[in-house]
């Protein structure tokens, strides 16, 4: 666990994030973060952030996954 400090930053205060942990979360100047308090703790998460069709195209390595899902038995008057 790492200790930061937080300090005055023009009529805010602030915390630096360690170079370690900012690579490690693979962060960068200007990303967004989501900061919410849980219980007694700041917890800062990256922002999800949808990809283009574009970048997915680009991952895209050829092979069709198809899985079945289990939507339970029927409650109703569903068609079989």
């Amino acid at each position: 666990m790492e200790q930061v400090v937080i300090r005055s930053w023009g009529n805010s205060q602030g915390i630096r994030i360690p170079k370690e942990i900012l690579e490690k979360m693979q962060l960068k100047v200007s990303d967004v973060l989501d900061i919410e308090i849980k219980d007694d703790a700041i917890v800062l998460r990256k922002q999800f952030v949808h990809k283009s069709f574009e970048e997915r195209l680009a991952e895209y390595d050829g092979v069709i996954s198809v899985c079945d899902f289990d939507w339970g038995e029927p409650v109703g008057r569903e068609i079989l």
